[in-house]
């Protein structure tokens, strides 16, 4: 199996057969077994059963549509989930990624691309060990080297987010977030008060922050959504921060440390 013995497993929620052939076949060359459902309930049973690091999600589908398939999943699940459709409006977009979607593609979609999102979803995941889905940390990778706190945490004013484990905990309880989520707070944790800009962001979600290329508007957009979903998950208020700041016209800092 490639990158040693990390579990490339996926599952396609798609009820057009080519397209979920095309999606499997994309998937397989980038390593992963791949397993096929036609409708919402059929694929939230289906990540029960395998638990996938990656889900791909058809919004159109019989029954109950991708968006609520999407929250059905974030109520058990932080497979990475990329949501599918032929709808091109940015309200859609955004109820996607709204709705737990960690990307969003539109059909009809270039293999290319898709595989490029793959893979800069694996990027990610190789910076960070550990597995998302409650497996045990790398213990090369655990102690104190990031961020100074005993253990690997890194905290601040009541947040605390271990890297390697991909944990999270709000004034001493645990808090869910999803992989983009996780991710946009852990780039800002780690810069301290310094500003991180919108398209450094985007870079940090592409997995890799010296990799430049095209940074669209719906690109900034999505950081936008995904850092609004954050903020509602931590009681983060834009007007009185306790953890992101927002720098008007720049990007984003770490808010001032509390009294």
């Amino acid at each position: 199996m490639a990158d040693g013995d990390e579990r490339r497993v996926a599952v396609i929620i798609e009820d057009d057969a080519d397209i979920a052939n095309l999606l499997a076949a994309v998937l397989a060359e980038a390593g992963f077994e791949s397993h096929q459902t036609a409708d919402g309930v059929e694929g939230i049973e289906a990540i029960k059963e395998y638990e996938p690091i990656l889900t791909t999600l058809d919004i159109s589908l019989p029954g109950i549509d991708g968006f609520e398939v999407a929250r059905r999943i974030r109520e058990f699940s932080s497979t990475y989930i990329i949501m599918l459709s032929a709808r091109t409006d940015e309200i859609d977009t955004l109820m996607g990624l709204d709705s737990g979607a960690d990307d969003y593609v539109t059909k009809p979609f270039r293999p290319r691309e898709l595989r490029a999102r793959v893979e800069a979803m694996l990027r990610r995941m190789r910076r960070t060990p550990g597995s998302p889905l409650g497996g045990e940390p790398d213990p090369a990778t655990t102690g104190t080297e990031q961020g100074g706190e005993e253990g690997g945490w890194l905290s601040h004013n009541g947040l605390r987010m271990h890297p390697q484990m991909r944990l999270s905990e709000l004034d001493g309880d645990p808090v869910e977030l999803t992989r983009s989520e996780f991710d946009l707070m852990l780039a800002i944790l780690e810069r301290q008060r310094r500003v991180i800009t919108k398209n450094e962001l985007v870079l940090e979600l592409r997995g890799d922050g010296s990799t430049g290329g095209y940074i669209s508007d719906n690109d900034r957009r999505a950081v936008e959504v995904h850092l609004a979903n954050l903020r509602r998950k931590l009681g983060d208020p834009v007007g009185k921060p306790r953890f992101v700041q927002t720098v008007r016209g720049v990007g984003y800092r770490l808010a001032p440390d509390e009294d």
